[in-house]
């Protein structure tokens, strides 16, 4: 079983060494590429004024998140979400940056970077020389985000679960999921499930001197040649 958390956040600028802060986290679980329905968010007081720029970019003003919780308050409950497991993120050393810096604020080691997934190198992979940005990228594999009026990290990290699981080959479950179903499906279509016992298709003489007539009109078949041929006709 592969579990990975899709997380996005959103900031007061675009770099931590400068005391820009997180505000918002929001993260999805993923087993075996499929979403499991289990998510984290939060809202984060930075403990600082959140520039008009950045608001016209997330929609998040100082009064807004005035009494929200700090990080350090909510750092235990995401690293436990977090668990172990790698963290996909659009563009994640930003993401990871910027937690880094949250972490290491309130005396937290950092996150391994050898968890780190990042989705827009994916995609600069798999489409290089094309915009690779979230919206670009939804109107490619014609994901709806019509609701993205603004960077909010609730509705990107769905929107970044749907891309994610395009760019890992169209939302299709791993092998070891299939099978899981499989069983129970099987049982459902009128009894308990079995094992599939294989069934060798053997050609009748017919068939076999029809084929052999077939060969005999071509000239130098390989299918007259070891290891094709049988050991009485290599013979």
């Amino acid at each position: 079983m592969t579990r990975q958390i899709v997380l996005d956040t959103e900031t007061t600028g675009l770099d931590p060494l400068l005391g820009d802060r997180v505000i918002e986290i929001a993260a999805i679980e993923i087993v075996n590429l499929v979403p499991t329905g289990r998510s984290w968010h939060v809202l984060v007081d930075p403990e600082r004024e959140v520039p008009p720029e950045s608001t016209r970019v997330h929609g998040f003003t100082t009064e807004m998140l005035r009494g929200k919780p700090k990080f350090a308050e909510i750092a235990e409950e995401l690293l436990r979400f977090l668990g172990d497991s790698p963290i996909v993120a659009h563009n994640a050393p930003f993401d990871f940056g910027f937690l880094d810096a949250e972490l290491q604020r309130c005396g937290r080691a950092a996150l391994d970077r050898a968890r780190m997934v990042d989705s827009l190198e994916l995609a600069k992979r798999r489409f290089p020389g094309l915009p690779n940005n979230l919206d670009a990228l939804c109107r490619r594999f014609g994901i709806d985000n019509s609701m993205r009026t603004s960077h909010n990290a609730l509705l990107d990290v769905q929107l970044l679960a749907q891309v994610y699981l395009e760019l890992m080959g169209g939302r299709q479950p791993g092998l070891s999921l299939a099978a899981a179903v499989a069983a129970p499906a099987a049982a459902s279509l009128g009894g308990p499930a079995r094992e599939r016992t294989p069934r060798p298709i053997v050609p009748s003489e017919a068939e076999l001197a029809a084929h052999a007539a077939f060969l005999g009109r071509l000239k130098d078949p390989l299918w007259l040649r070891p290891p094709f041929a049988p050991a009485e006709a290599a013979e």
